[in-house]
């Protein structure tokens, strides 16, 4: 069970295995990647002997065969030519040669099984299960932001040690930390860390620095940096390397290692087939894509290099109710007393399972005269679905993961390291649940159609209304739903001796839809907030107490924004226990004054207003002045790289200028701070709170003014008197 996988220029493969003794290295020289090509068109009378001859004469290549294999979960086994390379890194390239042969116009080939990642498809191809077999051990490297667009660095911090000094000490301190720990894993702050040590020793002149596991390799590149945009939000991918026997997880590129951990990341290494370095570095959809292909693999399933699924022809009437989305009820606006958040477990993905959703049924030649997707039309086959296949067992496992949780929780003395390993396993595979929808109507999916997504969503709809109607009339009133969650309070006009318990309920509707109905929470009490300049509710914006906790929920104000100065938040919050202690808007407004009386005195600590933003594009593309222009402007004076998709911190400093001196960043010293500006973003995140009691900025500013009319009269009554 080999947790790394290292590639070596003369086509070995070492396959690192984690043992209580320490990792332990078997090497290979047998193994030759291939990918498939097969007629894009499965009426096509292509002969493929041709092709096969051309591939048979290439150096690259080891050996040609055909075989019988699927091109597609709706296609019959065919005639298909497997390639055999001999190095993994001229497989795209003898692949995209396929479309270029002169024999045959564009569109007539297709190839298959092409863009793998190099792991993933050494996994795949050979049957090697990445999961460790043991613990894996890690070491942690970091570098502080002034350090990371250096040639050499002055500061490092090994396993939670700062070492400051010379190149040499900090080499000497990095390969002692190595020696003790011998790590499975290294956890980087930036992967700029490894190519920048080795330059450091051989500017130093220290020849036995080695980060490698592996004599002959210290470290290779595998991916220069790049960025992206990826539905309208633009990404930073740093560049990618690989050191012979540890895997590398670059907290500055990984999304499941930042959002869970590592147990999280392992759990997901078991069911992916990725190791561990190339899950921490996928994206949600790239996981999911592999779990996919995996269960496509063994069926005999090829898989598509390019989608060209297109979309089934359906009338205009179709289209039109097609083209809408999940389940909405408006909220409305206010504080609510005693309410109930109520939410399907995994909606869609359970949507997916109990109707047999899956791109391969839908829309079947079998049962083309069924109506089996609620007011579309559409039929789904009897025959069970692969992506049912792929999301049954995630979803089964998720449940007994949060069943344990439950249960470590109640114990007297939960054990924190179990906790906090069978929560970062839970949140893994909520992402992909999360993702498995939405995947579906994604144009680059490998296996998504554009009908499953409506499907779900047609289906998602009536389930809600059907909860929905079955809640009101057990005596319930519906204050907000969007597609899994409905809140609901008592209905005023129905005796309590009247309504009708609300598990009771939940169970009845659990088995009318055939998905579990949970009470998610009690509140004594949720807000929901208006859209800013309108009175129609925001959807995604409100607030509530728990009832029984001190906890309260918050989604959408400011307090859950990334960008927000953690003074702001904390003040914000105050806000929410006087509004909750006091339902007065007098009492919130008095926190107000006090916070803006501390800003104005001075007395806010710098690091409490940092600011956090992404970038969007590189300092010459924006056209306006904004504060991340100012930001880029002083990180380019201070040869510090920020590119698009990175985020930058500052410190507001006087915004009224344009120029770089308008902000300050967050490793500067800063001395003072615009108390105007952090007062506006004060005003604002207060009026999120107060908005559902009808109180609007205006309103608020005009009290502030007549208090500090007040103040200022009585004040002058004192000095006169």
């Amino acid at each position: 069970m080999p947790f790394s996988i290292d590639f070596l220029d003369d086509g070995r493969v070492l396959e690192w295995e984690a043992t209580t003794g320490g990792a332990v290295a078997t090497e290979r020289d047998d193994y030759t990647p291939h990918f498939y090509v097969a007629p894009r068109d499965p009426a096509s009378d292509l002969d493929l002997t041709t092709l096969q001859s051309v591939y048979d004469q290439h150096p690259d290549v080891v050996a040609t065969e055909t075989e019988a294999r699927r091109p597609g979960f709706r296609r019959d086994e065919e005639t298909v030519l497997a390639v055999d390379i001999a190095h993994i890194d001229r497989v795209t390239p003898l692949a995209r040669q396929a479309r270029q042969l002169s024999h045959y116009p564009v569109g007539d080939l297709a190839c298959f099984n092409v863009d793998f990642s190099r792991g993933f498809r050494y996994c795949l191809e050979t049957g090697a299960d990445p999961t460790p077999a043991s613990e894996l051990s890690t070491l942690r490297l970091s570098v502080p932001v002034t350090e990371t667009s250096n040639d050499v660095y002055e500061e490092l911090s090994v396993a939670g040690d700062t070492v400051t000094g010379s190149p040499t000490e900090l080499l000497t301190a990095v390969q002692r930390a190595l020696e003790a720990h011998d790590p499975d894993v290294l956890v980087c702050s930036t992967s700029e860390i490894v190519p920048t040590l080795y330059e450091m020793a051989t500017d130093a002149g220290v020849d036995d620095f080695s980060l490698s596991r592996w004599p002959d390799v210290d470290y290779q590149q595998l991916a220069s940096r790049s960025t992206y945009s990826s539905y309208g939000r633009v990404g930073h991918s740093p560049a990618r390397y690989n050191v012979p026997g540890r895997a590398i997880i670059d907290e500055s590129n990984t999304f499941f290692y930042g959002e869970t951990n590592l147990e999280g990341v392992l759990d997901l290494v078991s069911r992916s087939k990725k190791p561990v370095q190339e899950l921490a570095w996928a994206s949600i959809g790239n996981v999911l894509t592999a779990i996919q292909i995996c269960e496509a693999h063994d069926r005999g399933v090829l898989v598509p290099w390019n989608s060209w699924r297109q979309e089934f022809y359906k009338p205009m009437g179709t289209l039109h109710d097609a083209d809408r989305g999940g389940f909405i009820f408006a909220p409305e606006v206010g504080l609510h007393e005693n309410v109930h958040e109520l939410d399907f477990s995994s909606l869609y993905p359970n949507i997916i399972c109990t109707r047999n959703v899956s791109p391969d049924v839908i829309q079947c030649d079998c049962h083309g005269d069924r109506d089996d997707v609620p007011g579309l039309g559409y039929s789904i086959c009897d025959d069970r679905g692969y992506l049912v296949d792929v999301l049954q067992p995630i979803i089964d496992a998720r449940d007994e993961i949060k069943a344990a949780i439950r249960h470590e929780k109640d114990l007297d003395e939960p054990d924190e390291d179990r906790l906090a390993g069978l929560e970062g396993r839970s949140g893994a595979l909520k992402w992909i649940l999360v993702a498995c929808f939405g995947y579906q109507g994604f144009s680059n999916a490998k296996f998504g159609r554009i009908e499953c997504h409506e499907a779900i969503n047609a289906f998602a709809r009536e389930i809600l209304l059907t909860a929905k109607q079955r809640l009101e009339t057990g005596g319930w009133r519906v204050v907000h739903g969007i597609v899994d969650s409905i809140w609901v309070t008592p209905d005023p006009d129905v005796d309590d001796e009247d309504r009708e318990d609300l598990e009771t309920l939940a169970t009845e509707i659990t088995e009318r839809v055939e998905i579990r109905l949970e009470h998610e929470a009690h509140y004594d009490w949720v807000a929901f907030v208006p859209q800013r300049e309108s009175d129609a509710g925001a959807l995604t914006k409100y607030f509530g107490k728990v009832a029984g906790d001190d906890d309260f929920k918050i989604r959408g104000i400011e307090a859950r924004q990334r960008s927000t100065p953690p003074f702001i938040e904390d003040v914000q919050r105050d806000c929410l226990d006087r509004l909750d202690a006091t339902r007065s808007p007098d009492a919130v407004l008095g926190r107000l004054e006090r916070a803006i009386d501390e800003l104005q005195a001075g007395n806010v600590a710098v690091e409490r207003l940092v600011e956090r933003n992404r970038v969007s594009k590189p300092l010459e593309g924006y056209s306006q002045n904004t504060q991340n222009v100012a930001a880029l402007k002083r990180a380019r004076e201070q040869d510090l790289a920020v590119h698009p998709g990175q985020d930058i911190e500052y410190v507001v400093v006087d915004d009224e200028k344009s120029s770089r001196d308008r902000v300050a960043l967050a490793h500067e010293e800063i001395e003072t701070y615009d108390a105007s500006y952090y007062e506006t973003q004060l005003v604002r995140a207060i009026e999120s709170v107060l908005l559902p009691l009808g109180w609007g900025r205006t309103d608020i500013r005009r009290r502030l003014a007549e208090t500090r009319e007040v103040e200022l009269t009585e004040f002058t009554a004192v000095r006169n008197g």
